[in-house]
């Protein structure tokens, strides 16, 4: 095996954009994990309905650490109930799902991104995040009351603005993100593009997951009297998220990490 030199690793650092004490840099996360929550959605791409126990039945597997890697990546089953996930038609492009080969090894190595919706007065209000899957890092966020193109637009910029840019960029293929002009700013930036199966909203399961906690967070939106006292609130908690809220799969908060992961 041919050692990478120290020059060569800076120009790579250089290149993608960190520090080159992240090259050396081992995550916590192991690659087993990794590699078994791309088997697990393997097998709902041909079962969505399938629980844990059937997954390990399907991967000759016990059921424990099934059920540890899919609560770790937020990966769950389909269900018809709750909310409904729209397959979306007329798709002009299909980008692979870079993550079932990609593990994130650095910081700003790959983004996931995604919107909720939160009940307000009768309303609806949007709010778009962008994740750094290394660091659980909320790094783009942006707060609206539609959801049309502007939204998912302006949380990648607000995460480009000031972020390096990067490697990979993950959504699902809503109509949103397959809009031209988001595509055309992901390849101005020139970041890979990756897509969830359509029909298999849990390959954005890290999404889905950082918003069920953000909600229990935030709490009732009703007690909020007006949009503004709402929207601070939302800031609030995401920016508790990234600073004081502990992360289960960390042990501390995704900036502390982030802070330990470049100074290695």
């Amino acid at each position: 095996m041919i050692k990478e030199s120290k020059t060569s690793k800076t120009l790579r650092a250089r290149e993608l954009g960190v520090s080159r004490g992240t090259m050396y840099y081992k995550p916590k996360k192991p690659d087993q994990d990794w590699q078994l929550k791309c088997q697990i959605e393997t097998v709902l791409r041909e079962h969505p309905s399938y629980g844990s126990p059937r997954i390990a039945i399907a991967l000759k597997r016990n059921h424990k650490p099934i059920e540890r890697v899919m609560k770790i990546f937020g990966i769950k089953a389909y269900r018809r109930r709750g909310r409904k996930w729209k397959r979306v038609k007329n798709i002009k492009v299909v980008y692979p799902n870079l993550l079932l080969t990609e593990y994130p090894v650095y910081p700003n190595h790959i983004w996931v991104t995604d919107f909720t919706y939160i009940p307000f007065q009768g309303k609806t209000v949007y709010l778009a995040t962008v994740l750094d899957l290394f660091t659980r890092r909320v790094v783009g966020m942006s707060v609206y009351t539609n959801h049309s193109v502007q939204l998912v637009l302006s949380a990648f910029l607000n995460a480009i603005h000031s972020n390096p840019r990067p490697a990979i960029f993950h959504s699902d293929n809503g109509s949103e993100y397959n809009s031209e002009i988001f595509v055309e700013a992901l390849q101005n930036v020139g970041v890979q593009i990756s897509r969830s199966a359509p029909g298999c909203p849990w390959e954005n399961g890290y999404q889905e997951s950082f918003y069920d906690k953000f909600k229990i967070d935030l709490g009732d939106p009703s007690r909020f009297k007006t949009l503004g006292e709402l929207v601070y609130e939302i800031y609030q908690t995401i920016y508790r998220y990234n600073n004081t809220r502990i992360h289960t799969a960390l042990k501390m908060s995704p900036n502390q990490f982030a802070l330990k992961s470049f100074s290695a």
